[in-house]
């Protein structure tokens, strides 16, 4: 019967240690299996990521296009279907999104886009409202505020 106390792996599953820099008998004596010398066969030996033995990199080797506009707001985004859990009437704007935890309070402006549909008259005052939105928000019975 199969025990904690009787349990081994299946034969030839596992293997033993390579045991280097043992004596010349051993097959992996002298050197252990680095070769002779260069910044390899040194202990601490570690190689950046994307170091190509001196050859100039791919990742500089590639030419540079386009650029990043470090001024660009970046919006969150909160669809319509999410607006839909709102009572009847209420004010949507950044504080009752952030109470409800549609939105994080990290200062990121917020737009609203026109995913799914909106059942109730809200009065929605965000950043920005899409086209498509507003004009859903306003077919609801509610109005837009930016």
């Amino acid at each position: 019967m199969l025990k904690l106390n009787n349990l081994s792996p299946e034969k030839g599953a596992r293997r033993r240690n390579k045991r280097v820099g043992r004596g010349p008998g051993s097959g992996l004596g002298k050197t252990a299996g680095r070769g002779h010398k260069g910044a390899r066969s040194r202990s601490g030996f570690s190689q950046k990521p994307g170091f190509e033995g001196g050859q100039m990199p791919l990742h500089r080797r590639l030419p540079k296009r386009g650029f990043t506009n470090i001024f660009k707001t970046h919006y969150t985004i909160v669809s319509l279907a999410e607006l839909d859990q709102f009572e009847e009437g209420s004010v949507v704007d950044h504080d009752a999104l952030v109470k409800a935890g549609i939105v994080k309070n990290n200062g990121s402006p917020v737009k609203v886009l026109a995913n799914g549909e909106l059942t109730k008259s809200l009065t929605v005052d965000v950043d920005k409202v899409s086209r498509g939105a507003a004009e859903k928000i306003v077919a609801a019975g509610g109005s837009v505020k930016e």
